[in-house]
């Protein structure tokens, strides 16, 4: 166990190191800097500022001073934002997103796994049918779409929520809705079918032909080995909500972490975009991993060697 957990931690290193790579040059790769955008700023201006952030390096120079800060915890200053550093952006937004995204989280959980059951042991039947038909409208009908609808029926037409913000909790109903629909859609489908799956293996029959109640078989014998496919994705789906969604913040004016990724990406913000793309990418293969961890309290068979 401890020789897989050092080998994975290990192999988590290696691909935040080939992220922050990727992620640089594809930065540099783009025509023009952050200071491009600034039409009147005179060239010896930004020839100062270009030295000031050391843009006037070499690429290599550069990418080396950055994994130094990275060591030390620096995710290096705003190029747009004087004053403030990438760790600012970080530290305010992180805790709005992950708040908006905790309450998403035990939305999905709490609706998706019933549903998928429901839908499992009512196969066939309007129940299933209903259920099915709700989630696939939410797995194809993109976020963006959901939370225009719903700020335009809920807010602007009934008024009975708030258009921006998180001040109240009734402001996380909308942003929630529309963020864990899609989630809530996928997971209530591979519930459903991983459960049908495994009411037809030979165990279950066995179970049921013991004189079983069906209560004991779905969920003494079934869901256990049933879920294993759910908890696969839920590392990234935990991950994709509490670092928050760049376009349902945006449309609801929520000042997160994906409002700073969107203005840091239209500002050529270089140090904001990397460091919100790794971190997000460290949070997310930390949620991976955990969620491998997590397989061995589902199924004890499951051994890491």
């Amino acid at each position: 166990m401890a020789k897989y957990i050092l080998k994975r931690i290990i192999l988590m290193m290696v691909t935040l190191l080939a992220i922050t790579l990727l992620t640089f040059i594809i930065m540099h790769a783009v025509p023009g800097g952050p200071f491009t955008s600034d039409r009147n700023l005179p060239e010896a201006v930004e020839a100062q500022l270009n030295a000031k952030y050391n843009l006037d390096q070499p690429l290599m120079v550069q990418y080396v001073d950055y994994l130094k800060g990275l060591l030390r915890g620096d995710f290096g200053p705003s190029f747009k934002y004087q004053g403030k550093s990438v760790n600012d952006f970080i530290r305010d937004g992180f805790p709005v997103s992950a708040r908006l995204g905790g309450v998403t989280v035990l939305f999905v959980l709490l609706a998706a796994l019933p549903l998928g059951i429901v839908a499992a042991l009512c196969n066939g039947r309007w129940q299933d049918i209903l259920t099915m038909t709700i989630a696939t409208i939410g797995v194809t009908v993109p976020s963006f779409v959901v939370a225009t609808l719903l700020m335009y029926i809920f807010s602007y037409k009934l008024g009975w929520t708030p258009t921006i913000g998180l001040d109240s909790w009734s402001s996380y109903i909308l942003p929630v809705i529309a963020l864990g629909g899609y989630s809530l859609s996928f997971i209530a489908r591979l519930m459903r079918s991983s459960l049908l799956e495994v009411m037809g293996q030979d165990y279950i029959r066995t179970a049921r032909a013991k004189g079983l109640s069906e209560t004991k078989v779905v969920f003494r014998h079934a869901l256990r080995n049933a879920l294993i496919p759910v908890v696969t994705i839920l590392g990234s789906t935990i991950a994709n909500l509490l670092t928050g969604s760049f376009v349902v913040e945006k449309i609801f004016a929520i000042p997160g972490l994906g409002v700073h990724f969107v203005d840091s990406i239209n500002n050529r913000d270089y140090t904001a975009i990397m460091g919100v793309t790794i971190f997000y990418a460290a949070f997310l293969v930390a949620m991976i991993f955990l969620v491998d961890l997590f397989y061995i309290l589902i199924d004890p068979r499951i051994k890491y060697e």
